[in-house]
């Protein structure tokens, strides 16, 4: 278990104002920075995880609850019919985001938009939000970093074209939101709403070849 670099500010700020209130006003004072910095320890978790890579699955990016699959025609990046899954990560999951296949980035944007609640079904057109398409070669997926209501600020940690392992982090979002992830039909999909999954645990999809 580690904490990653996205926290330390957090933690540092609560005990801070934990030392200075219990210092200079009284002890119990300090009581609720010291619970939230034990909070923010908790929130910034990174895990560590045995990731299984296998070429013809494709790992959930997220901790959470999949709250939507649903069918989309076309996809500019992924070029042929796909799925698209969902995954909600409230405020007590685990937030790193993990790279769901091997490959190169070769798209990336960002969008700035509104901080509407992220369990709304508008949210991946309306809020703020960070798109990667990653390229294998024989498969590309899209991964979308959606913005809520609390998660204000989304971090990546990678660039158009570096290379990601299957289950490698690349980025978190502040401080409860979704994912979307698009994949090609082709591959089939192995949970249903409602489900929760893992981040670089969980199979999203298998592809036909196995």
């Amino acid at each position: 278990m580690v904490i990653v670099s996205e926290g330390y500010k957090f933690i540092g700020a609560a005990l801070v104002l934990a030392a200075i209130l219990g210092g200079f006003a009284h002890p119990y004072a300090a009581v609720p920075f010291v619970i939230l910095a034990c909070y923010f320890a908790y929130f910034f978790r990174s895990p560590a995880r045995e990731i299984v890579q296998h070429r013809d699955h494709i790992l959930s990016p997220a901790d959470g609850t999949v709250t939507e699959i649903c069918t989309v025609p076309a996809d500019e990046f992924v070029g042929e019919p796909c799925n698209k899954i969902v995954i909600f990560m409230s405020v007590f999951n685990v937030h790193v985001n993990r790279s769901p296949i091997d490959g190169e980035i070769k798209l990336q944007r960002y969008y700035c938009g509104r901080f509407r609640p992220a369990y709304k079904d508008e949210v991946g057109f309306e809020n703020e939000h960070h798109l990667i398409g990653i390229d294998r070669g024989d498969l590309r997926v899209t991964v979308k970093q959606i913005a809520g209501i609390l998660a204000r600020r989304i971090v990546s940690w990678v660039t158009l074209d570096d290379k990601m392992q299957q289950g490698e982090i690349y980025g978190m979002i502040r401080f409860g939101s979704c994912l979307e992830v698009v994949m090609p039909v082709r591959a089939k999909v192995l949970v249903e709403k409602g489900e929760k999954v893992q981040g670089g645990i969980t199979v999203l999809g298998r592809l036909d070849g196995e």
